[in-house]
Protein backbone atom coordinates (compact mmCIF):
# COMPACT_ATOMS: atom_id res chain seq x y z
CA UNK A 1 0.00 0.00 0.00
CA UNK A 2 1.38 3.50 -1.12
CA UNK A 3 2.45 5.75 1.84
CA UNK A 4 0.51 9.17 2.29
CA UNK A 5 2.18 12.36 1.34
CA UNK A 6 4.33 14.43 4.08
CA UNK A 7 1.30 17.25 3.38
CA UNK A 8 -1.24 14.20 3.81
CA UNK A 9 0.59 13.29 7.04
CA UNK A 10 0.89 16.37 8.37
CA UNK A 11 -3.16 17.58 7.44
CA UNK A 12 -4.05 14.24 9.74
CA UNK A 13 -1.30 15.47 12.26
CA UNK A 14 -3.31 19.21 12.35
CA UNK A 15 -7.40 17.24 12.39
CA UNK A 16 -5.86 15.24 15.95
CA UNK A 17 -5.04 18.39 16.95
CA UNK A 18 -8.79 19.97 18.37
CA UNK A 19 -7.26 23.46 19.24
CA UNK A 20 -4.99 23.71 15.81
CA UNK A 21 -8.07 22.73 14.01
CA UNK A 22 -10.53 24.94 16.25
CA UNK A 23 -7.37 28.02 15.21
CA UNK A 24 -7.16 27.40 11.44
CA UNK A 25 -11.20 27.46 11.54
CA UNK A 26 -11.11 30.95 13.43
CA UNK A 27 -8.08 32.08 10.68
CA UNK A 28 -9.96 30.79 7.44
CA UNK A 29 -12.95 32.76 8.99
CA UNK A 30 -10.78 35.96 9.79
CA UNK A 31 -8.85 36.03 6.80
CA UNK A 32 -11.96 34.85 4.53
CA UNK A 33 -14.05 37.72 6.06
CA UNK A 34 -11.36 40.36 5.15
CA UNK A 35 -11.07 39.54 1.54
CA UNK A 36 -14.75 39.60 1.06
CA UNK A 37 -15.29 42.48 3.06
CA UNK A 38 -16.40 44.95 0.56
CA UNK A 39 -19.12 41.97 -0.55
CA UNK A 40 -20.32 41.13 3.07
CA UNK A 41 -20.68 44.34 4.72
CA UNK A 42 -24.12 45.87 4.54
CA UNK A 43 -23.60 49.05 4.44
CA UNK A 44 -20.56 51.49 3.61
CA UNK A 45 -18.55 51.53 7.11
CA UNK A 46 -18.45 55.55 6.95
CA UNK A 47 -22.02 56.13 6.20
CA UNK A 48 -23.28 57.77 9.39
CA UNK A 49 -27.07 57.44 10.58
CA UNK A 50 -27.52 53.89 8.89
CA UNK A 51 -29.10 53.37 12.35
CA UNK A 52 -29.95 54.96 15.65
CA UNK A 53 -27.12 56.60 17.46
CA UNK A 54 -25.33 53.73 19.92
CA UNK A 55 -28.39 51.82 19.08
CA UNK A 56 -28.40 48.00 20.20
CA UNK A 57 -27.85 44.74 18.25
CA UNK A 58 -30.91 44.01 15.65
CA UNK A 59 -31.96 42.38 12.35
CA UNK A 60 -30.81 45.22 10.51
CA UNK A 61 -27.74 46.32 12.52
CA UNK A 62 -26.10 42.51 13.91
CA UNK A 63 -23.70 44.42 16.09
CA UNK A 64 -25.45 47.93 16.71
CA UNK A 65 -24.49 51.31 15.60
CA UNK A 66 -21.61 53.62 17.18
CA UNK A 67 -22.21 57.43 18.17
CA UNK A 68 -22.52 58.16 14.70
CA UNK A 69 -24.88 55.75 13.36
CA UNK A 70 -22.82 53.72 11.95
CA UNK A 71 -23.16 50.22 11.47
CA UNK A 72 -20.73 48.33 13.87
CA UNK A 73 -20.68 45.22 11.57
CA UNK A 74 -19.69 46.84 8.65
CA UNK A 75 -17.02 48.57 10.32
CA UNK A 76 -15.74 45.48 12.27
CA UNK A 77 -16.03 43.34 8.87
CA UNK A 78 -14.10 45.93 7.10
CA UNK A 79 -11.28 46.65 10.73
CA UNK A 80 -10.17 42.82 10.05
CA UNK A 81 -8.92 44.21 6.19
CA UNK A 82 -7.10 47.07 7.89
CA UNK A 83 -5.77 44.73 10.53
CA UNK A 84 -4.99 41.94 7.67
CA UNK A 85 -3.24 44.27 5.29
CA UNK A 86 -0.90 45.58 8.38
CA UNK A 87 -0.01 42.09 9.17
CA UNK A 88 0.83 41.06 5.75
CA UNK A 89 2.82 44.17 4.65
CA UNK A 90 4.49 44.77 7.82
CA UNK A 91 5.36 40.61 8.65
CA UNK A 92 6.71 40.21 5.18
CA UNK A 93 8.98 43.40 5.21
CA UNK A 94 10.17 41.87 9.03
CA UNK A 95 10.52 38.41 7.62
CA UNK A 96 12.89 39.75 4.16
CA UNK A 97 14.84 41.80 6.17
CA UNK A 98 15.39 40.15 8.77
CA UNK A 99 16.24 36.48 6.94
CA UNK A 100 18.67 38.90 5.04
CA UNK A 101 20.43 40.78 8.13
CA UNK A 102 20.56 37.38 10.23
CA UNK A 103 22.48 35.47 7.06
CA UNK A 104 24.64 37.74 6.87
CA UNK A 105 25.17 38.13 10.56
CA UNK A 106 25.65 34.54 11.22
CA UNK A 107 28.18 33.37 7.99
CA UNK A 108 29.47 36.72 7.82
CA UNK A 109 33.32 37.66 9.91
CA UNK A 110 32.93 38.17 13.47
CA UNK A 111 33.05 41.80 13.32
CA UNK A 112 29.87 42.15 10.94
CA UNK A 113 27.99 39.94 13.68
CA UNK A 114 29.06 41.88 16.57
CA UNK A 115 28.02 45.21 14.48
CA UNK A 116 24.73 43.63 13.66
CA UNK A 117 23.84 42.54 16.51
CA UNK A 118 24.59 45.91 18.07
CA UNK A 119 21.70 47.54 15.73
CA UNK A 120 19.67 44.60 16.32
CA UNK A 121 19.43 44.63 20.07
CA UNK A 122 19.38 48.55 20.11
CA UNK A 123 16.15 48.66 17.85
CA UNK A 124 14.66 45.63 19.98
CA UNK A 125 15.43 47.54 23.19
CA UNK A 126 13.59 51.09 22.30
CA UNK A 127 10.27 50.86 23.67
CA UNK A 128 7.59 50.01 20.74
CA UNK A 129 5.16 52.88 22.02
CA UNK A 130 8.03 55.69 22.40
CA UNK A 131 9.26 54.51 18.77
CA UNK A 132 5.68 54.64 17.66
CA UNK A 133 5.21 58.41 19.23
CA UNK A 134 8.54 59.88 17.43
CA UNK A 135 7.70 58.22 14.14
CA UNK A 136 4.17 59.29 14.33
CA UNK A 137 5.48 62.75 14.75
CA UNK A 138 7.99 62.81 12.10
CA UNK A 139 5.96 61.11 9.30
CA UNK A 140 2.32 61.78 10.83
CA UNK A 141 -0.43 58.77 11.48
CA UNK A 142 -1.40 56.60 8.61
CA UNK A 143 -1.92 53.20 7.86
CA UNK A 144 1.39 53.25 6.12
CA UNK A 145 3.11 54.58 9.58
CA UNK A 146 2.13 51.61 11.80
CA UNK A 147 3.31 49.10 8.91
CA UNK A 148 6.55 50.60 9.41
CA UNK A 149 6.20 50.74 12.87
CA UNK A 150 5.93 47.29 13.19
CA UNK A 151 7.95 46.38 10.77
CA UNK A 152 10.87 47.93 12.15
CA UNK A 153 10.16 46.40 15.82
CA UNK A 154 9.95 43.15 14.03
CA UNK A 155 13.23 42.69 12.53
CA UNK A 156 15.72 42.06 15.52
CA UNK A 157 13.72 39.17 16.47
CA UNK A 158 13.90 36.80 13.24
CA UNK A 159 17.07 38.17 12.22
CA UNK A 160 18.82 36.95 15.38
CA UNK A 161 16.69 33.13 14.82
CA UNK A 162 17.87 33.24 11.14
CA UNK A 163 21.41 33.88 12.86
CA UNK A 164 21.41 31.35 15.25
CA UNK A 165 20.10 28.65 12.82
CA UNK A 166 22.90 30.09 10.59
CA UNK A 167 25.55 29.65 12.98
CA UNK A 168 24.34 25.87 13.75
CA UNK A 169 24.27 24.82 10.35
CA UNK A 170 27.60 26.72 8.63
CA UNK A 171 29.98 23.98 10.35
CA UNK A 172 27.71 20.65 8.97
CA UNK A 173 29.73 18.45 6.70
CA UNK A 174 27.61 19.46 3.52
CA UNK A 175 28.29 22.70 4.05
CA UNK A 176 32.43 22.67 4.76
CA UNK A 177 32.14 20.02 1.78
CA UNK A 178 30.82 22.68 -0.11
CA UNK A 179 32.91 25.42 0.42
CA UNK A 180 35.96 22.97 0.13
CA UNK A 181 34.70 22.49 -3.38
CA UNK A 182 35.14 26.46 -3.99
CA UNK A 183 31.27 26.81 -3.63
CA UNK A 184 30.21 30.80 -3.78
CA UNK A 185 28.84 32.22 -0.42
CA UNK A 186 25.80 33.33 -1.98
CA UNK A 187 25.18 29.29 -3.27
CA UNK A 188 25.98 28.10 0.14
CA UNK A 189 23.48 30.58 1.73
CA UNK A 190 20.82 30.08 -0.94
CA UNK A 191 20.66 26.62 -1.37
CA UNK A 192 21.84 25.22 1.97
CA UNK A 193 21.35 27.83 4.85
CA UNK A 194 18.02 29.56 3.72
CA UNK A 195 15.87 26.77 2.88
CA UNK A 196 16.80 24.84 6.23
CA UNK A 197 15.65 28.39 8.68
CA UNK A 198 12.87 29.44 6.71
CA UNK A 199 10.48 26.80 7.92
CA UNK A 200 10.97 28.13 11.74
CA UNK A 201 11.11 31.60 10.60
CA UNK A 202 7.20 31.21 8.74
CA UNK A 203 6.04 29.57 12.01
CA UNK A 204 7.50 32.44 13.62
CA UNK A 205 5.66 34.62 12.11
CA UNK A 206 2.28 32.55 11.92
CA UNK A 207 1.95 33.14 15.79
CA UNK A 208 3.48 36.82 15.47
CA UNK A 209 0.08 38.17 13.85
CA UNK A 210 -2.31 38.50 16.49
CA UNK A 211 0.61 40.17 18.50
CA UNK A 212 0.98 42.91 15.56
CA UNK A 213 -2.54 43.05 14.77
CA UNK A 214 -2.79 43.49 18.49
CA UNK A 215 -0.30 46.03 18.20
CA UNK A 216 -2.48 47.69 15.37
CA UNK A 217 -5.36 48.20 17.10
CA UNK A 218 -3.36 49.89 20.45
CA UNK A 219 -2.13 52.04 18.16
CA UNK A 220 -5.05 53.08 16.57
CA UNK A 221 -6.61 52.79 19.90
CA UNK A 222 -4.36 55.72 21.36
CA UNK A 223 -4.85 57.74 17.91
CA UNK A 224 -1.49 56.99 16.10
CA UNK A 225 -2.53 54.54 13.58
CA UNK A 226 -4.86 54.71 11.06
CA UNK A 227 -7.20 57.82 11.18
CA UNK A 228 -10.95 57.92 10.73
CA UNK A 229 -12.86 57.54 8.68
CA UNK A 230 -11.21 54.42 8.03
CA UNK A 231 -12.32 51.51 10.27
CA UNK A 232 -10.05 49.84 12.75
CA UNK A 233 -10.41 47.54 15.43
CA UNK A 234 -8.54 50.44 17.75
CA UNK A 235 -10.69 52.67 16.06
CA UNK A 236 -13.94 50.95 17.05
CA UNK A 237 -13.01 50.44 20.79
CA UNK A 238 -11.70 54.49 21.33
CA UNK A 239 -15.10 55.39 20.03
CA UNK A 240 -16.73 52.52 22.40
CA UNK A 241 -14.85 53.21 25.74
CA UNK A 242 -16.20 57.27 25.23
CA UNK A 243 -19.32 55.80 25.33
CA UNK A 244 -19.65 52.57 27.51
CA UNK A 245 -21.94 53.84 29.92
CA UNK A 246 -24.42 54.62 27.21
CA UNK A 247 -23.87 51.56 25.22
CA UNK A 248 -21.54 48.43 25.69
CA UNK A 249 -22.14 46.76 22.12
CA UNK A 250 -19.19 48.88 20.59
CA UNK A 251 -16.56 47.83 22.77
CA UNK A 252 -17.99 44.21 22.55
CA UNK A 253 -17.88 44.50 18.69
CA UNK A 254 -14.54 45.85 18.71
CA UNK A 255 -12.42 43.40 21.47
CA UNK A 256 -14.49 39.78 20.05
CA UNK A 257 -12.78 40.11 16.78
CA UNK A 258 -9.07 40.79 18.66
CA UNK A 259 -9.98 38.16 21.02
CA UNK A 260 -10.67 35.23 18.23
CA UNK A 261 -7.95 36.47 16.54
CA UNK A 262 -5.76 35.76 18.64
CA UNK A 263 -7.13 32.90 19.37
CA UNK A 264 -6.96 31.49 16.56
CA UNK A 265 -3.46 32.45 15.09
CA UNK A 266 -2.05 31.68 18.33
CA UNK A 267 -3.40 27.77 18.38
CA UNK A 268 -2.78 27.37 14.90
CA UNK A 269 1.13 28.51 15.08
CA UNK A 270 1.44 25.99 17.81
CA UNK A 271 -0.07 23.36 15.95
CA UNK A 272 2.31 23.88 12.95
CA UNK A 273 5.08 24.32 15.66
CA UNK A 274 4.71 20.67 16.81
CA UNK A 275 3.68 19.38 13.26
CA UNK A 276 6.82 20.94 11.21
CA UNK A 277 9.34 21.58 13.95
CA UNK A 278 9.17 19.90 16.95
CA UNK A 279 12.25 21.00 18.26
CA UNK A 280 11.57 24.48 18.21
CA UNK A 281 9.14 24.31 21.55
CA UNK A 282 12.26 23.58 23.40
CA UNK A 283 14.27 27.06 21.72
CA UNK A 284 11.64 29.41 22.61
Amino acid sequence: MREPSAWVQHWRQLCRNPLGLLGLILVVLMVGSALLANVIVPYDPAQVMVGPRLGPPTWHNLMGTDQLGRDTFSRVIMGGQVALIVALASLSAALSLGLLLGLVAGFGPRWLDNGLLLLLDSVRAFPVIIFALAVVTLLGPSLYTVVFVVAITSIPVYARVVRTQTQALRDHEYVLAERAMGASTRRILGVHIMPNVIGPLLILASMDVPLVIALEAGLSFLGMGVRPPTPSWGTILNNGYNYIQNSPWPVIAGGIPIILTTLGFTFLGEALRDIFDPKLRRDL
